[in-house]
């Protein structure tokens, strides 16, 4: 059978609720946040990021937390297909807090929970035999039927010539050694579990683990001794991790002292969150192993992801791409504190946003103003109104993947709700209407701090009326506003939308909007999308084009508005921008809903015939972003710009 996964892992999966705030006590957490959590899991993402086919063994219970495992699993390319879903059991929980960077109050909810569930059933033959790697880790060992299912999956992948790997992940309160409230435990001698360990350690060709945790798998506190203990039950290459000492690797007999194994460089930075450490570390030294690379090599991208881990808040969030990794080892460390590092945080933010979006094809009805002034609009009619809008697109979209909308939370709260969960893209505005300088809606607030109400799905969009003649003054307030709403926007983990018009506000040539760009660039502000109005000549797309990919070569993309042009002038405007590989597609709004919107609100239009009327052109505008793309295509003359 042909090998298309690296590794497999198996074991534990939970969902992480992260304390939110840093320095007290888990009894005073006022908010967590949410994670994929679980070593196997952990590294299973961590993994797939650096750009390996992975894919987790485990079972998730049939519940909202479940789904959010896989749903997030499968976002960051990690095959499902060994996750079974227990309709009888639920999600493992994890409570978890950041008291200093040594202290870490942890809480496992793993009562009868669906990971330990697993069983020598779930493990399908057929599966493991498309793994070039199993890797286990040592809390599934902890009961009989978990136990089996492990020995099962790696005496299967050792039957089909694929490599083992343990992580030793000793937990003692999850071995029944230390109560509920000890989650942070990290040793607790035990011979039964040492005599476990060594039951099973011949299996593996790497073992991993730190010193306290070769001391329960060699069954002494004497870490030479330990691994000597180790080393006379197993062949395996194993690397012992040592904190701020970095790591080594022993390949054959144990010396006298740790610092005569195989090393790798390591990196001084300022440790925030010593949780998840681990499991970023195996997920680089998996990733060297696999690849090839000699231990030095691999313990050098395990060290890095390690140092990731522990600069950030959260464990699965904090692990980098494989364009970050590389990024950090070429250019190196520069500011300790890797969170604080804006050019670092930028590439691991940009390259590890979720799903992908080539094709824009957006109905945008996130307008107030203009159906506000319209005979017979009140807050109620124009709700109902956007309802329809968006049975227009879910009309259009018929449940496939490259259609979105841009509906605001005032007027159109109820088609937000209802958008939801369903494939689509969701634009969300925040700017007051027509406001210069901007301001932004009063649910926002002037700190933006109304943002932190918002699902993950949606993204950002701020319209700035801008242009390089305006007054510094003018520029200051508005630059402001802007900075101080994609930090929001990040501290939300939301995507951000800038959408510059600078032929609102001054005459533009061929260098206008690429000015507006480069200003935004210039402040640190990195859009994930921008909304740019048609431009008048190819050389202006150029330039604009230009100045987003110079700043920003992980950029989303560009969608383009339309301004109320005609169904004609649109498919000019579209011809000329989908030369630009920049250029995703479009967001029109009135253009497709503007006739629409005047006689539903007069009274003379159903609602069916609204939805019909506006289903029609947007479907028209879809088709013509289509032809125009395929057009520049076929001739030639697309650009990667």
């Amino acid at each position: 059978m042909e090998k298309n996964l690296d590794l497999i892992t198996i074991g534990r999966s939970s969902v992480d609720l992260y304390g939110g705030q840093v320095g007290g006590r888990l009894e005073d957490m006022r908010s967590f946040d949410k994670y994929v959590g679980g070593s196997p899991t952990n590294m299973a993402t961590g993994t797939a990021r650096l750009g390996l086919k992975s894919a987790l063994i485990t079972r998730v219970g049939d519940e909202h937390m479940g789904r959010f495992l896989i749903e997030e699993l499968r976002r960051e390319g990690v095959d499902t297909t060994g996750v079974v879903t227990d309709s009888e059991r639920l999600t493992a929980l994890v409570l978890l807090g950041i008291r200093d960077d040594t202290q870490f109050p942890l809480i496992f909810y793993r009562e009868n929970c669906a990971d330990m569930a697993l069983s020598e059933a779930d493990i399908d033959e057929a599966f493991i035999a498309r793994a070039r790697a199993v890797v286990a880790t040592g809390t599934h060992l902890s009961h009989p039927q978990t136990e089996a299912a492990v020995l099962k999956a790696i005496r299967l992948a050792r039957e089909h010539g694929a490599r083992t790997a343990l992580d030793i992940d000793y937990r003692p309160n999850l071995w029944g050694l230390a109560g509920h409230g000890a989650g942070e435990e990290r040793f607790i001698a035990s011979k039964a579990v040492t005599a476990k360990l060594q039951s099973t350690l011949p299996l593996f060709d790497l073992i991993v683990g730190t010193e306290e945790e070769f001391h329960i798998a060699g069954g002494t506190t004497d870490t030479v001794e330990a691994l000597r203990a180790v080393r006379a039950v197993s062949a395996a290459t194993l690397v012992c991790k040592r904190g701020a000492a970095g790591a080594v690797a022993f390949t054959g007999a144990i010396p006298a002292s740790l610092d005569d194994g195989e090393a790798g460089p390591g990196f001084p930075i300022e440790v925030f969150n010593v949780l998840g450490a681990g499991d970023g570390f195996m997920s680089g030294l998996l990733k060297g192993w696999l690849d090839g690379e000699a231990w030095p090599r691999s313990l050098e991208y395990a060290n890095a992801c390690g140092a990731f881990a522990v600069s950030r808040h959260g464990c699965t969030p904090a692990y980098p791409s494989l364009a970050e990794l590389e990024f950090f080892l070429k250019r190196g460390v520069r500011e300790k504190a890797l969170r604080k590092d804006a050019e670092l945080e930028q590439i691991h933010w940009s390259t590890n946003r979720k799903g992908e979006w080539p094709v824009m094809r957006v109905f945008a009805f996130d307008h107030r103003m203009q159906l506000e002034e319209m005979p017979g609009a009140t807050t109620e009619t124009i709700g109902a109104f956007k309802q329809l809008c968006l049975d227009a697109v879910l009309k259009v979209q018929a449940g496939r993947p490259g259609y979105g909308l841009l509906c605001d939370g005032r007027l159109g709260r109820q088609a937000l709700h209802r958008a939801a969960g369903r494939g689509l893209w969701i634009g969300r505005p925040v700017e007051w209407p027509g406001s210069r300088p901007l301001m932004f809606e009063p649910e926002i607030g002037t700190d933006c701090g109304g943002l932190a109400e918002w699902p993950a799905e949606h993204v950002v969009k701020c319209l700035c009326f801008c242009h390089p003649d305006d007054d510094q003054e003018l520029w200051a307030e508005q630059e402001a506003s802007i900075a101080r709403l994609f930090d929001a926007c990040r501290r939300n983990r939301l995507e951000f939308l800038l959408e510059v018009i600078p032929s609102k506000a001054g005459l533009v040539d061929d260098e206008t909007t690429a000015e507006v760009i480069r200003r935004f660039y210039d402040l640190g502000i990195h859009p994930d999308w921008w909304k740019l109005e048609p431009m008048a000549s190819e050389a202006a797309w150029e330039n604009a084009c230009a100045a987003i990919a110079e700043n920003d070569p992980h950029v989303r993309g560009i969608v383009m508005l339309g301004l109320d042009a005609s169904e004609e002038a649109l498919k000019a405007s579209f011809a000329a921008a989908a030369r630009f590989d920049l250029v995703k597609g479009f967001a029109v709004g009135r253009t497709i809903f503007g006739e629409a919107a005047k006689a539903y609100l007069a009274g003379t239009l159903s609602p069916d015939e609204a939805t019909a009327m506006m289903a029609e052109k947007y479907g028209r505008l879809c088709a013509l972003w289509d032809d125009a793309r395929a057009a520049a295509r076929t001739s030639g003359r697309e650009t990667t710009r």
